[in-house]
């Protein structure tokens, strides 16, 4: 990790599965993303799973983003090229602000790992409210690509030259 001149700063993190099928207990992608958050140092803000239903999701992410206490919402699940594959059409409309950098980088270090099969992701990102979304796909080894080459360093205000956790202040700006 680059040279720091910040102390670390914990995230509040909400985590949402969008799956027909899981539960908490079988939530493998879930558990996983929850365990790298606190294992960093960051807070669990809410964890939740809902079925592929665009409003179920918009409702839930909508609920943390309207929490001041939630300043990062990681959805795992939905993000494929299927017909209940909804997830980015029900998070982008959400969205002031879309992140198009987070799903090319996250095509490119999967491409690393999976090849040519990353062209299927649809993963996005963006900001509403002053609140980061990320929306990954389901797989547990795409989760842990996705926590661990991005979101581990941009969630930690000491990753330098730059960080999202610095930015959050000012994403509300006028």
């Amino acid at each position: 990790m680059p040279e720091s001149v910040n102390e670390f700063r914990p995230v509040g993190i909400a985590v949402l599965t969008v799956s027909d099928t899981r539960t908490l207990a079988t939530d493998k992608s879930g558990r996983l993303l929850v365990e790298r958050l606190t294992a960093a140092g960051h807070r669990l803000a809410g964890q939740e799973i809902v079925t592929d239903d665009r409003y179920q999701i918009r409702a839930a992410v909508s609920r943390w983003i309207a929490d001041a206490a939630v300043e990062a919402v990681v959805v795992t699940g939905g993000t494929g090229v299927t017909g209940r594959d909804i997830t980015p059409e029900a998070v982008r409309i959400l969205f002031d602000r879309e992140i198009e950098g987070f799903g090319e980088m996250f095509r490119h270090v999967s491409y690393e790992e999976i090849g040519m099969a990353t062209i299927q992701s649809r993963a996005v990102a963006g900001i509403a409210n002053g609140t980061l979304i990320f929306a990954l796909p389901g797989s547990t080894g795409a989760c842990a690509t996705a926590w661990d080459r991005i979101l581990a360093s941009q969630l930690d205000i000491r990753t330098r030259p730059c960080n999202f956790v610095t930015l959050l202040p000012r994403v509300l700006e006028t």
